[in-house]
């Protein structure tokens, strides 16, 4: 399995395989009520240590959504999925993580952000993950910067074929081991949350303010109350060619990446982003609470948050 990896990202470390423990005490009787855990168990930074030093440690994953306050449906698709694949000498893990924001203006944009990340999903799991399953594991012909390009361009395909009219934004996280590839168009964002370091957008948005302060024909003061700030020049589903960016990066160790739409980021500040995921050891609750973030500054538009705790 190693030799899969390396030929992708390079070679994973081994680690050792797991202490074995004593099973832990019966307490008898087998009528107990069980007992729910409550939030407060991942509140417990004791407990959160546990996990992050764990021998074969995993992402912890959140997500939310919400309509808003203002829009009457939810045009905000999501998808999230992470594995950890162990055996006895390495510890490989996976992910993928999309948020995709259907254009309120545009019809069937609920059904172009759904076919977006069902299509892309669909492509990226046959073509990297499903491979890891095999009996002689072997690595795709395409490298993984290839396979995320070409998903999204036949996501963008079958959503002028099938929701002519409909628009999308896409920003897709594929995270292999300690290296992640971030595909985007939109203004959908992906963030980088460093343990003890600022916020950093790893995406830049494809709208008409972003370009004019690229020009300095605004500042970003400009932007924030722009009539035209939600206007997009590159989207799903809308214009041809369509040329997703393409980031590939190491993963930190720890921290988090924030993938959301523009109804958390163009309401809540990213101090408070970070202020609200460093709060929170449990990244669901994390999501929640900038979920209620994003409402309580007046929802304006629908909200959609993932939030990927990296091992350390």
């Amino acid at each position: 399995m190693g030799k899969f990896f390396e030929k992708l990202f390079g070679r994973n470390k081994p680690q050792q395989p797991p202490t074995e423990t004593a099973p832990a005490p019966s307490t008898g009787g087998g009528e107990e009520p069980t007992i729910p855990i409550s939030d407060a168990l991942f509140d417990n930074e004791e407990i959160s240590a546990i996990i992050s030093e764990s021998e074969y440690p995993n992402f912890l994953v959140g997500c939310a959504k919400s309509v808003g306050l203002q829009r009457d449906h939810n045009e905000d698709a999501l998808f999230a999925i992470s594995a950890n694949l162990t055996n006895k000498s390495e510890n490989s893990l996976l992910g993928l993580f999309m948020v995709a924001d259907g254009m309120g203006g545009h019809k069937h944009g609920e059904i172009a952000s759904e076919i977006a990340v069902r299509s892309v999903g669909s492509q990226v799991l046959s073509k990297v993950f499903t491979p890891l399953l095999a009996k002689d594991p072997s690595p795709p012909q395409e490298s993984l910067q290839e396979i995320l390009q070409e998903s999204v361009i036949e996501a963008h395909n079958a959503i002028v074929k099938e929701a002519l009219g409909g628009g999308t934004t896409l920003t897709v996280v594929l995270i292999i081991n300690e290296r992640a590839i971030v595909a985007h168009v939109g203004d959908s964002r992906a963030y980088n949350l460093p343990p003890d370091g600022e916020i950093k957008a790893i995406t830049r948005d494809h709208s008409l303010v972003m370009r004019m302060m690229e020009l300095g024909q605004l500042s970003p003061e400009e932007a924030a109350i722009h009539p035209q700030r939600n206007v997009l020049y590159r989207a799903l589903g809308q214009g041809e060619p369509l040329d997703p960016d393409l980031h590939t990066f190491p993963l930190p160790g720890g921290g988090h990446i924030l993938v959301c739409s523009d109804g958390l980021w163009n309401v809540v500040p990213e101090e408070l982003i970070t202020q609200i995921v460093q709060a929170s050891p449990d990244p669901q609750k994390a999501c929640e609470h900038l979920v209620d973030a994003a409402n309580a500054a007046g929802g304006p538009d629908n909200i959609t948050v993932i939030l990927i705790r990296l091992p350390d």
